[in-house]
């Protein structure tokens, strides 16, 4: 594409050389490894849109300061779950990450499924949120047989909508399992608002870090009668004891985005499995770039 840089950090280069293969090729970085791994922009990028591509682990950029507009692509947004105070001294952090995306020089934030939608308005530039719905609906019908005897499942009330968007879509019913923490990270108590006997669960969420919530919502929709569970997440973090759990747990697979590279994962973990969603981003950033609605891809998969 005329007129436009593509760089990326250090952190997902797998999906930036994806998005890149759909519009062009990828500029140059140098990385210098310093305890921050900086990375700095190698070539002029003067009255260019430059759009740059992080992963959920990036520290930082340096940006070229004489570019004519930068357009930074968060796959996923580092601590979009602090997004309220729910608790005394807790701190709303995705606040404190829109200011200084802000104030670093972004004029406009490309993301996925934001794990609050209120989020947008933390920003003072223009957030595009994208949906992997499109490309999990896409996925369902080609590899679950049954998917027209199936009920899709919320782990928690605050997913809801979500899954009811997904199981309209699908024409099928829906439910959603409500739990209650003890503390972060450990789920005390579930209970399940549906039926799932004689069908197929599919748990659908945002994202999954310590995967204790899903394999307990596996083991309660088995035990409620489904024959088979599958779940399927936006953002797979999988840290600490997130791969033992899902190894043991009940389910066919686990299917993620490639938001975050899951290729080292995969290899100690043959349930989990990849959606590709880098042409989704490659065509935002086609569509930003030439001032058209992306408002087409809520709905579906650019070819």
């Amino acid at each position: 594409m005329p007129n436009i840089k593509i760089f990326s950090g250090s952190s997902h280069q797998d999906l930036s050389q994806k998005i890149a293969d759909r519009l062009g090729e990828l500029g140059k970085v140098v990385t210098k490894k310093f305890s921050n791994q900086t990375c700095v922009i190698g070539e002029s990028v003067r009255e260019r849109c430059l759009h740059c591509q992080s992963g959920c682990g990036e520290s930082r950029h340096d940006h070229a300061a004489d570019a004519h507009q930068r357009v930074q692509q968060y796959p996923m947004l580092r601590n979009a779950r602090q997004d309220k105070k729910d608790k005394s001294r807790a701190p709303i952090s995705a606040k404190l990450v829109a200011n200084m995306l802000s104030i670093a020089g972004a004029d406009h934030i490309i993301t996925m499924d934001l794990h609050a939608s209120q989020i947008q308005g933390f920003f003072d530039i223009p957030v595009d949120n994208l949906y992997a719905e499109p490309a999990v609906l896409k996925w369902i019908k080609e590899n679950i047989s049954e998917w027209r005897n199936c009920t899709v499942v919320s782990p928690d009330a605050g997913g809801a909508k979500r899954v009811t968007s997904i199981a309209d879509r699908l024409n099928v019913d829906f439910a959603l399992i409500h739990k209650e923490r003890k503390k972060a990270n450990e789920v005390d108590r579930m209970v399940l608002v549906g039926d799932v006997k004689d069908r197929v669960a599919i748990l659908v969420d945002d994202m999954a870090d310590t995967c204790g919530t899903i394999c307990h919502a596996a083991d309660k929709l088995l035990s409620a009668g489904a024959t088979r569970v599958y779940a399927i997440l936006t953002h797979g973090i999988f840290s600490g004891p997130a791969i033992c759990r899902i190894n043991n747990a009940c389910f066919e697979a686990v299917v993620v985005t490639n938001t975050i590279p899951q290729e080292d994962k995969m290899k100690h973990c043959s349930k989990i499995q990849v959606i590709d969603i880098s042409m989704i981003l490659a065509e935002a950033i086609r569509r930003t770039h030439n001032g058209e609605s992306v408002s087409y891809l809520f709905s579906h998969v650019p070819l």
